[in-house]
C-alpha cells in the first residue's frame, strides 16, 4: 500500500510540476516575428518577418533616415548562388547581411559582407565591409501589406510591408 501511495504522490509531483511549464509553452505560441526564408535561382533571403499589428510602421517604428535590420531579430541575410548584378552593381557569389535606411520618398538598400549580425547594433562596426549601396524608390501600395515580405523576384528584390513597395533590380551576371 505504502508503494502506490508513494508512486501517486510523484505521479501528482510531476503533474503539478508539468502544468507551469505547459501553460508557459502555450502563452508564447508562435514568435511575433518569424524566421522566414524566400528563395529563386538566383538568390535566397532569410529574415525575421515582423507584422504590422496596427502600428505606425515607417516613420514611427522604423525611422526615416536610420538603419534598419530590414527585419526582425537577426540581419537579414541573402546568399547569392551566382555572381549578380544588385542594383547595377557587381555582387559575387556569396552571402551578405541586408541593411536600409528607410526614407519617405526612397530607401538606400546596403549589402555588407559581415552575415548573421545582431542587427542593425551591429552595422557601424562592420560598415567598411559594405559591397553595395543602392538607391531604390518607394512606391506606395493600394492595400496595406500586414507582414514584412522580401520577395527575390525574376529581375527584382522586392520589399512590401505597410502600404510601401521598394525594388531593387537583381539580375545573373
Amino acid at each position: 500500500m505504502r508503494k502506490i501511495a508513494a508512486f501517486c504522490t510523484l505521479l501528482m509531483t510531476a503533474a503539478v510540476l508539468q502544468a507551469p511549464a505547459q501553460e508557459m509553452k502555450h502563452e508564447q505560441g508562435a514568435p511575433k516575428s518569424p524566421r522566414v526564408t524566400a528563395k529563386n535561382d538566383i538568390a535566397e533571403i532569410s529574415y525575421g518577418q515582423p507584422s504590422k499589428r496596427g502600428r505606425e510602421i515607417f516613420g514611427k517604428l522604423v525611422p526615416y533616415g536610420e538603419v534598419w535590420r530590414t527585419g526582425a531579430n537577426m540581419s537579414t541575410d541573402i546568399t547569392f548562388n551566382t555572381d549578380v548584378l544588385f542594383g547595377g552593381v557587381t555582387v559575387p557569389k556569396g552571402t551578405y547581411s541586408l541593411f536600409t535606411i528607410p526614407e519617405k520618398e526612397h530607401w538606400t538598400v546596403i549589402l555588407n559582407g559581415q552575415p548573421a549580425q545582431k542587427g542593425a547594433s551591429e552595422y557601424e562596426a562592420n560598415k567598411s565591409k559594405n559591397v553595395a549601396t543602392i538607391r531604390a524608390k518607394v512606391e506606395k501600395l493600394s492595400s496595406v501589406q500586414e507582414a514584412l515580405v522580401i520577395e527575390p523576384g525574376k529581375n527584382a528584390l522586392t520589399f512590401k510591408w505597410d502600404n510601401v513597395s521598394v525594388s531593387v533590380p537583381m539580375k545573373k551576371k
